[in-house]
């Protein structure tokens, strides 16, 4: 099981350079990836935040091994195109380094009412699959014609392609057992459970097999949070171990995260 770091850039950890010097140790510590969260506001009360995807290209350019993404970044308050022309860059820049986790997103900071963006859950849900079908389309780097009710592509090519084909896997985020979100999931390269029990993942992960047919080749990934152990996600299948860092986690938190001595 791979394990990474997964961090607010929030208060300390807004300042960019913080990050960096964050990536380079756990580098030398020899983690597996870095991956930190995708937020735009915190309101009550107002709180510093780095823009992950800065951040990341800027991690890129000092790591040469670390996997990096944000978990997640959802698509109601991203045009797909520009998310694409990112995720391309990106992936080149840490040459094929890069995955992408999407979800939903919260409006738990006001980040979406505060701009007027859809809250409605099903509606989200529907932007969501729209987004999904247009941005791995475009990532494809074959032209696209896509009308959809949020979303248009006309007959468009965005060219270079990603380093990794056909493109960066994808993670999707899901909170819930509902059969909707657990087939977008199956549309990609791996899920991010939150708020789940190994029990209810390993029942998510059924879902998720009958809609592909197998589970080869898709990440499972969870975290430290929680009283289950190691050996128990194991037993289900996770393939990445996150040590989440919680809002509120200062610099120096962030660093004794990247020395523990008795790993995950």
């Amino acid at each position: 099981m791979r394990r990474a770091l997964f961090v607010p850039p929030f208060d300390e950890l807004a300042e960019p350079s913080v990050l960096v010097e964050l990536a380079i140790a756990a580098e030398e510590a020899g983690w597996d990836g870095l991956f930190v969260w995708d937020h735009i506001l915190r309101a009550d009360p107002p709180r510093p935040i780095a823009d992950p995807w800065v951040a990341m290209a800027a991690i890129a350019m000092v790591t040469t091994t670390l996997r990096i993404g944000a978990l997640v970044t959802p698509l109601v308050r991203r045009r797909p195109v520009k998310l694409a022309r990112e995720i391309v860059t990106l992936d080149r820049l840490s040459s094929g380094r890069l995955v992408v986790g999407l979800g939903l997103g919260v409006d738990s900071g006001r980040e979406l009412s505060a701009f007027g963006e859809l809250v409605d859950e099903r509606s989200r849900g529907d932007l969501l699959d729209e987004g999904l079908t247009v941005l791995t389309a475009m990532l494809s780097g074959e032209p696209v014609r896509f009308h959809g009710e949020h979303f248009v592509a006309d007959d468009v090519t965005l060219l270079p392609r990603p380093f990794q084909e056909p493109h960066p896997p994808i993670w999707m985020a899901t909170r819930t057992m509902n059969r909707r979100p657990l087939r977008r999931a199956a549309l990609t390269q791996g899920i991010v459970p939150i708020e789940q029990s190994p029990d209810s993942v390993a029942a998510m992960l059924g879902v998720i097999a009958e809609h592909r047919g197998d589970l080869a080749g898709f990440d499972v990934v969870v975290s430290r949070s929680g009283p289950w152990t190691l050996d128990e996600w194991a037993a289900i299948g996770a393939t990445w171990w996150l040590e989440d860092a919680p809002l509120g986690t200062t610099a120096a938190e962030a660093f004794a995260l990247v020395n523990r001595a008795e790993g995950p």
